[in-house]
């Protein structure tokens, strides 16, 4: 099957019901997203395809048409995006497991949405959890991404 990952198209021996998150981690050497329920609860996982964030634990290698970014895909070193930037300036990890998943979600959401509500925020974001509890720095940082990518 082919593949397209941050911009890079993969050849790859794999059964189609493999799930995204095992090809990215275990065939392809990704590991931005993380694995954290593998049921599609926690968001740990996300991932955009075609620009929509979807759980890499519940979608199907063989399922996936389209363009797959990764954390790794969305910004870089001296480039940040600017959800990255925004995370980095209201230090919004503690232990950091759940963040390229919540990095993900905003981005997606942002592009989606560029004058969210702190409602609207809440409510984009509740379905990645965070167990270090940094929802209101989670809040604060896209807020703030929100209006540097005004700016631009």
């Amino acid at each position: 099957m082919r593949l397209n990952v941050n911009g890079i198209e993969h050849e790859l021996d794999v059964e189609e019901d493999m799930p995204l998150l095992w090809v990215l981690r275990d065939e392809l050497g990704i590991t931005g997203p993380k694995y954290g329920c593998g049921i599609g609860v926690c968001g740990a996982c996300t991932v955009h395809v075609n620009g929509e964030a979807v759980r890499a634990c519940q979608l199907w290698a063989g399922d996936v048409a389209g363009e797959v970014t990764t954390i790794e895909g969305l910004g870089r070193p001296g480039a940040l995006h600017a959800v990255q930037r925004a995370w980095v300036d209201h230090q919004v990890a503690q232990c950091g497991y759940c963040q390229s998943g919540q990095v993900m979600r905003a981005a997606a959401f942002l592009a989606r949405n560029p004058e969210p509500s702190d409602a609207e925020i809440d409510a984009a974001m509740s379905g990645n959890l965070c167990r270090c509890g940094t929802y209101p720095r989670i809040r604060a940082a896209v807020r703030s991404a929100a209006a540097q990518l005004q700016d631009v």
